[in-house]
């Protein structure tokens, strides 16, 4: 992702929500009674729960590949060093996803925290693929960055999933994050024709909600330098409080 990509507001959610809404009657909706024991591939803490909040909370058994730590998002941060960033973040996940399942019988999320790299993930892309096999199988769904989301992070997790699902016959899902950020309705670049959503109560959509609130260290700034400055604004998160989600198949 370049800077470029990501200065500015980007494309703010009310520019968003009237196409979105123009075309959630053409997309089709997930069947989430297939879904069992999702693997939800995160490359920071928080991704899985802004993208795919909605379905952590619906699905039965589901599993977080924490690939990164998150201790880079703040790199010049004169107030948490990057180990003290990554426990904070990894608490964060952790209590983020006890929200989300918190009111369900259905148990915890298992989270698997592999603390690769944050910003270096393209390096290890093999060894994702590799991991993520050892989870996968004909009847396990794969739910992962959309390989062009425009972090090399997300790709590099997007192609690792792509190719482990390619080799154990899993359904992968693709998400994405940044993509709401650069791209513009209808925006060629993205493989609408390919898109499925999962809709979400008012009940789920409110423990959404409250599990991004969590994330404390990507929404609020760290200090008041401006090294420390918040990585999630509200024109970002507005994209991930709608009523549904997105995915491409």
């Amino acid at each position: 992702m370049t800077a470029a990509q990501i200065s500015g507001t980007g494309t703010v959610e009310d520019d968003w929500r009237p196409w979105l809404a123009q075309q959630l009657a053409s997309w089709p909706v997930l069947d989430l009674r297939e879904v069992d024991g999702p693997l939800v591939v995160a490359p920071h803490p928080d991704d899985e729960v802004l993208a795919a909040g909605g379905l952590l909370a619906l699905t039965a058994n589901p599993i977080v590949i924490g690939l990164s730590d998150g201790e880079a998002s703040h790199p010049r941060s004169p107030t948490l060093a990057p180990p003290e960033l990554a426990n904070r973040r990894s608490c964060e996940r952790r209590e983020a996803l006890r929200r989300l399942r918190e009111p369900s019988a259905a148990g915890p999320v298992h989270i698997v925290e592999c603390h690769l790299p944050d910003g270096g993930l393209v390096e290890h892309e093999a060894r994702i693929a590799d991991l993520l096999m050892t989870y996968l199988n004909p009847d396990r769904w794969c739910i992962a960055p959309w390989q062009h989301d425009g972090h090399p992070d997300h790709e590099a997790a997007g192609r690792a999933a792509a190719a482990a699902c390619l080799d154990t016959g899993a359904r992968l899902l693709s998400y994405p994050v940044w993509s709401w950020h650069w791209a513009r309705p209808a925006d060629p670049r993205l493989p609408w024709a390919q898109a499925i959503t999962v809709p979400l109560s008012c009940e789920v959509s409110a423990r959404k909600a409250a599990a991004i609130a969590a994330f404390g260290t990507q929404l609020e700034p760290l200090s008041d330098a401006p090294e420390d400055a918040a990585i999630l604004p509200q024109d970002i998160v507005d994209r991930f409080h709608r009523p549904y989600e997105v995915f491409f198949r």
